[in-house]
């Protein structure tokens, strides 16, 4: 048993190898994809919160309209970070490609002018971690990948299921294929349950979104080209906010998302206090008709069910902020491991295929000689 499960821990290992380098190792550095863009473009990304109360979402949102005459706004970031500027999705029209601008909410001034999603560094690592740069196709192979990495992770459990006996020994003085193999099983069982959750939640989200694209287009239908704004210009969003604090006892807009094809509704997402910290930010919400205003309906997680929350939870398990910076940090670190366990995994694997052809060779030899006698 133990032999066929490690042929296929190998094969698995080897075909994947490459693919899950670059999903996990992106994955590690965007743990800190907002550190990074305050790094590379504070003055895009930073606002100083001293300027006073930020305006209201009315004002903001004027203010875009006029400075984007062309676009139609999609989506809003709210973000819970009081000197992080808002983050404004839009849509130009005669397209469907999403784009977004940076935005002052205390000022209204734009930081940064409509760019594609992929336009800065860490937005581009972002589409290099869920489709490797492939578009709608990538998502499948992310998601097989993630997979993969599930079943690496389980496989290498069972193949080192009494690791406890010798968990924390690394035989320094041995031959190095020894060390290696003290080296992987130590590290392999120490990232498993990590990487099993960031597989999983990984592979969850990406089989989905697929399967909504496949869903929405398999007739050949194309996405929405934007001619026109698709809610009516008599409604005030501020006045929308408000009455969904009203709707939902402690809610916190966090994203609201406009429509960006017909028959799509003006919903806020939103945080609300609770002393689960695997719920997300966006886990409650409040949607508007995008025409009259009329409220359609409200989703407080704090009412839902255990299957709702534990679906919301991936999200913080994904992206391991559920805990703040110590949870941050490990899922980084946890998340460079596959380059380690790649490095020894591969060399154990070439060493013990070199063994098996050395003693073929022996055998062969030894057969050659016996018939040369």
């Amino acid at each position: 048993m133990n032999k066929i499960l490690f042929k296929l821990h190998s094969w698995m290992a080897l075909a994947a190898f490459l693919p899950l380098l670059v999903i996990c190792v992106s994955g590690s550095i965007l743990v800190f994809k907002h550190e990074i863009d305050t790094l590379l473009m504070a003055e895009k990304v930073r606002v100083d919160t001293d300027a006073g109360e930020r305006l209201s979402l009315d004002r903001l949102l004027a203010n875009v309209n006029q400075s984007f005459p062309d676009y139609e706004v999609v989506g809003w970031h709210l973000f819970q970070d009081p000197g992080r500027a808002d983050q404004v999705y839009l849509i130009q029209r005669g397209s469907s490609e999403w784009s977004y601008a940076l935005l002052n909410q205390y000022s209204g001034a734009i930081l940064a002018e409509p760019r594609g999603l992929t336009h800065y560094f860490t937005d581009w690592l972002l589409d290099l971690h869920y489709t490797l740069l492939l578009d709608d196709p990538g998502l499948l192979l992310t998601s097989i990948f993630s997979v993969l990495l599930c079943l690496l992770g389980i496989t290498g459990l069972i193949l080192h299921r009494r690791f406890w006996k010798n968990f924390f020994t690394l035989r320094w003085k041995s031959r190095l294929i020894v060390y290696f193999s003290d080296l992987h099983k130590m590290v392999g069982v120490i990232a498993s349950p990590v990487l099993l959750i960031v597989g999983f939640t990984g592979a969850w989200w990406n089989i989905s979104h697929f399967a909504h694209e496949i869903a929405e287009h398999a007739d050949g239908a194309e996405h929405h080209v934007m001619q026109s704004r698709l809610y009516s210009d008599d409604l005030s969003l501020q006045a929308l906010q408000d009455a969904a604090q009203q709707q939902v006892q402690g809610f916190e807009a966090t994203y609201i998302s406009l429509p960006w094809e017909p028959g799509v509704n003006i919903t806020f997402w939103g945080d609300v206090h609770t002393d689960n910290p695997l719920l997300s930010q966006y886990a409650s919400s409040v949607t508007y008709d995008a025409n009259s205003g009329e409220l359609i309906g409200t989703f407080d997680i704090r009412e839902a069910g255990v299957g709702a929350k534990i679906i919301d939870s991936y999200r913080r398990l994904h992206f391991g902020d559920f805990a703040g910076l110590a949870s941050r940090v490990l899922w980084c670190v946890i998340g460079l491991t596959p380059l380690l366990l790649a490095v020894t995994g591969g060399y154990i694997w070439y060493r013990r295929r070199e063994k098996r052809h050395n003693a073929r060779m022996k055998r062969r030899n030894k057969r050659l000689q016996e018939l040369v006698a």
